[in-house]
């Protein structure tokens, strides 16, 4: 582990069980390996249901994995998330690990600049510090000045979409994990976002992404990593140590 990396996943895999259909299995991960260092932006790479979100969602230990270790530099020192301590994991989401999902979880009754400054006064952060930052990104993501007072859960979802970009983006996380952050952007607030995330680059975070769109995944990326060539490289390693058996045991 150099000083550089700051995530590291080891041989990572995820099976869903469906419990309402008789119990079938979906190997949605397998063995997925890869690093991401300070100031590079890996992403997540495949066509739909591939296993992309649910890979970034193990890296934000939303979701438990079957097998692997998936370590984040954390304060100085290493955490294996897979294997963590609930209360651990809210300390290393509090400090070290930014999320930005496709989607706002609306706080009823808090206003959008609350909303965004939440992360920062968590922290510790000086309120007037975090209220002028949040009023910059806001302006930034061009959400308009009189939204800023009202609640989330009434505004457009390419509205709410930027509040949860600004509140993603306030701390200056070591790592960033984005879902489709420009999803539900026009171009001219894609734009916006690309420069946030080449800015967190440049001040060395590590960064995992999914984007469908290829043009802002062209401008962010330093390189793919292909969850589908993963699985299915697995499945067939597999597949071969099976039929080597099977001839074995014949023989």
């Amino acid at each position: 582990m150099t000083t550089e990396t700051k995530i590291i996943v080891s041989d990572v895999s995820k099976t869903f069980v469906l419990h309402n259909q008789n119990g079938i299995t979906l190997d949605v991960l397998s063995n997925a390996n890869f690093s991401v260092s300070s100031g590079e932006c890996v992403v997540l790479n495949g066509r739909s249901g591939s296993g992309k979100s649910t890979l970034l969602r193990a890296l934000y230990a939303n979701y438990l994995v079957d097998t692997g270790n998936i370590e984040v530099e954390h304060q100085g020192r290493w955490v294996n998330i897979a294997k963590a301590q609930p209360r651990e994991i809210i300390n290393v989401r509090k400090h070290t690990i930014g999320w930005v999902s496709q989607f706002l979880r609306v706080i009823p009754r808090i206003s959008a600049l609350e909303v965004v400054m939440q992360p920062m006064l968590e922290m510790g952060g000086c309120r007037h510090q975090a209220e002028q930052k949040a009023k910059t990104l806001l302006t930034r993501l061009n959400v308009p000045e009189h939204l800023w007072n009202l609640a989330p859960a009434t505004f457009s979802g390419g509205e709410q979409q930027r509040v949860n970009i600004a509140r993603g983006f306030i701390v200056d996380y070591p790592i960033l994990l984005l879902d489709e952050p420009t999803a539900s952007l026009d171009a001219t607030n894609s734009a916006v976002v690309v420069n946030l995330i080449q800015e967190a680059k440049d001040r060395g975070a590590a960064i995992v992404g999914i984007f469908h769109d290829e043009a802002t995944r062209d401008q962010v990326a330093d390189r793919l990593y292909d969850v589908k060539k993963q699985n299915e490289a697995t499945r067939q390693a597999e597949q071969g140590s099976a039929q080597a058996t099977s001839i074995s045991a014949c023989a």
